[in-house]
């Protein structure tokens, strides 16, 4: 029973992780898009940070899914219970 928990816990870990990081991903890029089309509209090197930005995050959704204030525990909690619920079947 503690194995499936820890292991709940962490798929859980893992998708909040990828919120978190996909969140940074959007503010950021999109204040570097400001900065990029403002000051020097004639090289796009915005698209640097966004393509490896992008594989980091792309990485993350991965690990998340396929294999919000999210800080809430009473979101964490149950999502874990949604997890372990998944992992007995």
């Amino acid at each position: 029973m503690r194995d499936l928990r820890s292991r709940a816990e962490k798929r859980v870990d893992n998708k909040i992780q990828f919120y978190r990081n996909l969140t940074a991903y959007v503010i950021v890029n999109a204040m570097l898009f400001v900065i990029n089309w403002y000051f020097t509209p004639e090289f796009w090197w915005v698209a640097f940070p966004l393509f490896f930005w992008g594989i980091g995050v792309l990485k993350d959704f991965l690990t998340a899914f396929v294999f919000v204030n999210l800080d809430n525990e009473s979101y964490r909690e149950r999502k874990i219970q949604e997890e372990m619920e998944k992992l007995r079947d």
